[in-house]
């Protein structure tokens, strides 16, 4: 039985059982929330991963517009085992949303990248698991931003990775020619 939306937003908590119906029904709180094997999962943020997801989307966006889509953290995409993921930014390309237009509800395949900023508090197997759903569902890259490290792991596999650090190159490949940035753009503040 769904739950009533008022109900809904009165009982919300990490690890209670949703449907992706009520994923879609949750409020606006500002909080990232995610749907993990059924389960309501939140993901933790910082004023320091806001301004990476910020510094990474004005890098992107000149490489964007008329070939795709950017997210920020709050757009859901179903993966191949029902999770619902929500990739702190993502770029997936236009010809691979129905009609070439982005839909009303979850995508219903990974974005073609799925880029992920690292909290000291993420566990290493729920990184894992969320890299192998990305890639199961038709990722291209995933890229692992680690902050604090100034590191940016890319993965073109679950298993084939890069390490980049602070005065490396980063790019997208195919996915965005022409994109490149040093790592250390991404976490600038001035």
């Amino acid at each position: 039985m769904a739950i009533a939306e008022a109900e809904l937003t009165a009982k919300i908590y990490p690890g209670m059982k949703i449907t992706e119906d009520e994923l879609m029904r949750l409020p606006k709180d500002w909080r990232k929330w995610e749907l993990v094997d059924g389960r309501l999962t939140e993901v933790p943020t910082s004023i320091k991963h806001e301004e990476v997801i910020f510094n990474l989307t004005v890098l992107l966006a000149p490489f964007v517009r008329g070939h795709g889509m950017i997210t920020q953290g709050q757009g859901g995409f179903r993966m191949a085992n029902g999770n619902i993921r929500a990739p702190d930014v993502s770029f997936t390309r236009k010809e691979r949303f129905p009609g070439g237009h982005t839909p009303d509800t979850f995508g219903n395949q990974a974005p073609d990248l799925c880029v992920e900023i690292i909290s000291p508090s993420e566990r290493p197997v729920g990184m894992a698991q969320k890299v192998g759903d990305y890639f199961s569902t038709g990722a291209v890259q995933v890229w692992h931003i680690f902050p604090e490290r100034q590191q940016v792991v890319v993965f073109t596999s679950p298993t084939d990775t890069q390490t980049l650090n602070a005065e490396d190159i980063l790019d997208a490949g195919g996915i965005l020619p022409g994109f490149f940035c040093r790592v250390s753009d991404l976490l600038e503040t001035e």
